[in-house]
Order: C-alpha cells, then structure tokens, then sequence
C-alpha cells in the first residue's frame, strides 16, 4: 500500500511504499519435498520431546539452554555478550551487568515469563507476548510509552541510512490494522489447535506473520523466536521448552532474511517452510546433543564425588551445577541451602578432583562446571 509521511529521522516528507500481509487461512498447498521436510522436523522434536520424559529433573536444564538461546537470538538484532556472562547472570568479576548483557537477560525474563504462563494452562496471546515485550525492552532505548503495546510509528528494515525511503522492506503502517492484524495473528495460533493444520506448518506460517506485521516498535526478531517455542509448547509438542532455535537461523542470517522476503514478493510458501522444518530438525537434534552431554558430564561429576567420599553437601552443588554451571560459591551457598562453610570446603574439594575450575574473575567469585559447560556451549 502507499506509504507517505515526514520521516522522523530527517524531518523530511517521504513516499515509499509498505507491505501488508494477507491474514493467515487454512494449510497451503505444499510440494512432496516439504512435507518431507515437515516429517523430519517431526520426527527430530518428537526424539528431543521424549528424552525429556525420562530424564529426571529434565527442568534444571532450562536455564542454560535458555540463556544460550538469549545470547543468540540477541546477536542476531545485533546485540552481543559473551555467552559465559549470560550463564552467569552477570559479567565475571563485575557487580555491574553491561548494557548489553541486560538487554539479553531481560530476554531470559521475558521469556521465563510466557513459558511459566503457558505451563499454568493460559493460552498463547498476544497480551502474553505485549507483556513478554515490555520485559524485553525495559531499561533499553526502545523503553517508553510503546513498550507493550503495539507500535504507534513506522518502522523500516534493511536500511542502510535509516531513512524509511532507503528501506528493503517497510512493515504495515501504524493504526487500527495493525493493531487487528497482531490481534488477528494469534487468534489464528489459538485456531489451529481445533484447526487441521500440522503443527509444523503452523509455526512457520505464524513465524512468517509475526515478522512481517512486524506489531512492536522493537524486539520483534528475538519475540518472533520466542514465538516459535512458546507456540510448540501450546500445540502440545514440547512439553518442557528446552529447544534453542536461534543459533540456527544465526548461521543462516542473510538466507534467513532472504527466505521471509520471498514469500512476501511471491506469496509462495514451499521454500520458506522447507527452510523453517529444516531448521527445526536441526535445532532438535543439536539440543539433543547438548542435554545428553551435559547428562554425560553430570553423571561424570556425581562419579568423581562419589569415589572421592563426598557426601550430601557435595551432591546438592553438583545438582546445581547442571542448571548453572558458571556460579559463585556464595550463590552456591543460597542455592543448596548450606552452611558458608560447608559449601566453600566442598567447592575446594570439588576443584582439587576436577569438577570445578576456579575461581575466576577480578575477584575470584566465579567457578566453572567444565564438563557441563563445555557441553553446554558446544
């Protein structure tokens, strides 16, 4: 549709044009070789889905795969802090978390929040993802009178002078459409679940939607991946949501770019949900990879305890380690429960077998679960 108006950047009057989606229908017609893709994405998150089911305390292993997943999808907008002081809650030696290590934790609130919500039984809605947004900007730039509420201003992607008449592509204007658009997107997501529509092809349609309407004046990239997880959770194929996607499609960022504008050019949906399931299988079986050696080097550190004649005081730190294996030992002092010292004679033994390396940071607080966190990161 025509788009003019001052720009705010330059005080100038422009005419450019912007792009609004159609509203979301029943499945498209899709090629044998999608729906191959479609099965495999199945077929990996049922495998993730199921060694969830028997892993005890599968729930400790949110945390560090939420964070890696933070440190990601933030780097895809832009944003960066080494993964360690996203594990950590805080950059090592510093009491002071930088500008962007916040803005990344803020996404690990965020979405702790819409995770936490859906698992009481709400539905996914756009006033659980307005309230996820406010989260995600607070004490940012982009916080302000929009912060979760749909965005009363245009916004421009791909330009290289961040001038709307420069811009790739200008998402609907501001106003009651976008507005009923957002609305409109996850009353759709709420309808496939009565709806027949697989799974698969749901979460890559609504992915598409979301980006394209492009609802909040920022975090849009990182509260679109969100989506996706929270949206597996609600359809029932994630019971527990430990899939990390946006390391994937930061590998892939121009193909990734490329692929949502293609089907806004041609209205053709084969290829970006081929390349949606194949990234969905991908990030299944990585996650897979990882939970199993993190399990692998949890089972290694009880082993260890054990043979040195560690006790209980021991075996509550390790348990934690698996949920953060970068910590100080005064948080392992809150965290088990434990006398100061009993926890800092343990962390001592810990490192003198291996379990722990440390301390590290300016002021020695910090140690490291290696074997966890290298499985962790890999």
């Amino acid at each position: 549709m025509p788009f003019v108006g001052t720009d705010g950047r330059t005080g100038r009057p422009f005419a450019h044009v912007a792009f609004v989606a159609d509203p979301l229908a029943d499945e498209p017609r899709l090629d044998s070789r999608t729906w191959h893709a479609v099965g495999e994405a199945r077929a990996a998150l049922a495998r993730l889905a199921a060694l969830t089911a028997f892993v005890p305390n599968a729930d400790l292993l949110r945390s560090p795969t939420l964070r890696r997943e933070a440190q990601s999808t933030s780097a895809l907008e832009g944003t960066f802090a080494p993964l360690e002081d996203v594990v950590a809650g805080r950059s090592k030696g510093s009491d002071s978390p930088s500008n962007e290590l916040n803005e990344v934790l803020n996404y690990v609130r965020a979405a702790e929040f819409v995770f936490h919500t859906l698992a009481e039984g709400a539905d996914l809605s756009f006033a659980v993802i307005a309230a996820a947004h406010s989260m995600l900007v607070s004490g940012t730039e982009a916080d302000g009178q929009d912060a979760g509420r749909v965005r009363r201003g245009p916004v421009v992607i791909g330009s290289p002078t961040g001038t709307v008449e420069d811009a790739r592509f200008v998402p609907m204007p501001a106003g009651a459409g976008l507005e009923a658009a957002a609305r409109d997107l996850f009353d759709w997501i709420k309808g496939t679940t009565r709806r027949d529509v697989d799974p698969i092809v749901a979460c890559a349609l609504a992915h598409y939607q979301f980006e394209t309407v492009h609802p909040f004046n920022d975090g849009n990239g990182r509260l679109g991946r969100l989506v996706i997880v929270a949206q597996l959770m609600s359809l029932g194929i994630l019971d527990i949501p430990l899939l990390t996607v946006s390391p994937w499609f930061e590998a892939r960022r121009s193909e990734y770019q490329d692929q949502l504008a293609k089907v806004s050019a041609t209205g053709e949906w084969d290829a970006w949900i081929q390349f949606f399931a194949s990234g969905l299988a991908a990030s299944a079986a990585d996650t897979v990879q990882r939970i199993n050696g993190m399990l692998t080097a949890h089972r290694d550190a009880v082993d260890r305890m054990n043979q040195a004649g560690m006790g209980a005081v021991a075996r509550a730190i390790v348990d934690v380690l698996l949920e953060q294996p970068i910590i100080s030992a005064p948080e392992l002092v809150v965290r088990t429960g434990r006398s100061s010292a009993g926890v800092y004679a343990q962390v001592k033994r810990l490192v003198e077998i291996g379990v722990l390396a440390g301390p590290f940071g300016t002021y020695g607080r910090f140690y490291v679960a290696t074997g966890i966190w290298d499985a962790a990161r890999s």
